[in-house]
């Protein structure tokens, strides 16, 4: 069975890109087959495995607008590319900032891409999905399609406070759209372990949620390879391979695996 994830946080710079795209790297190093799916119109993650977003001629909006009005047009199995860090993509640029309009138009419009990717016949190990920093229909549209959801959660308070939003739309969606969708877990990101800031947030992390929620044991340290292997549209894992991150998110590939 394919497992999709929804990676998810409606705050912005917390390393949803960074680890949608290392943790698909890693899970392909491991084996699997993986495929992401850029589900965020700054087309972040696109740009992150070397394309070219604006000169990509057809992208998943173009999948949306075939599924909503049920034309003749190009599907998502029509879209993939092979990315630098190994899985299958199907890429996003900013027209798919206009699906949310075209979404509120759709009969059963939070149910779109479950809709394309369940009649796409692709099958792989893991499906990735990067959502858009925001609870919007897109959004929506991955926890909908998703058995699970990560969230990436910068070691910052503000950060932490802000995640209870999340979570009520994660259980809004659990009952009444989404019944299989589980966190798979928070995953903390962006730490800075020689300042006791992030050790504090961490510890206040696992405390307020560690009873409901897994946080995964894997932490991704503060490292600025991550920025250098972006401009460079590569994963961690093959820009600096035994940096503490590409270790990070290989130990985080093994516990979703486990």
């Amino acid at each position: 069975m394919t497992r999709v994830i929804a990676v998810a946080n409606q705050k912005g710079g917390v390393g949803k890109t960074t680890s949608t795209l290392n943790l698909g790297a890693a899970l392909h190093e491991a084996g699997n087959s993986v495929l992401y799916i850029d589900l965020d119109p700054q087309g972040s993650l696109t740009t992150s495995v070397g394309l070219e977003p604006e000169e990509i001629e057809e992208t998943i909006y173009d999948a949306f607008k075939t599924t909503i009005y049920e034309t003749d047009g190009c599907k998502i199995k029509d879209l993939l590319y092979e990315s630098s860090a190994g899985p299958d993509l199907i890429p996003s640029n900013i027209e798919l900032s206009a699906a949310e309009l075209d979404l509120l138009q759709a009969t059963m419009g939070e149910l779109i891409l479950k809709e394309m990717i369940e009649e796409s016949g692709l099958k792989y190990d893991f499906v990735l999905i990067d959502c858009p920093p925001n609870l919007g229909g897109l959004t929506i549209n991955a926890l909908s399609a998703a058995t699970e959801v990560l969230i990436p959660l910068q070691a910052d308070y503000l950060a932490l406070k802000g995640v209870n939003l999340l979570m009520r739309t994660i259980s809004t969606v659990q009952r009444k759209i989404n019944k299989r969708l589980r966190i798979a877990g928070i995953l903390l990101t962006m730490a800075d372990l020689r300042t006791r800031h992030s050790r504090e947030v961490i510890e206040a992390a696992k405390e307020a949620v560690g009873d409901q929620i897994n946080v995964f044991d894997s932490i991704v340290r503060l490292n600025v390879q991550i920025k250098e292997a972006s401009v460079a549209g590569e994963s961690i894992l093959d820009y600096a391979s035994q940096s503490n991150v590409a270790k990070a998110y290989r130990s985080l590939a093994k516990e979703l695996m486990a």
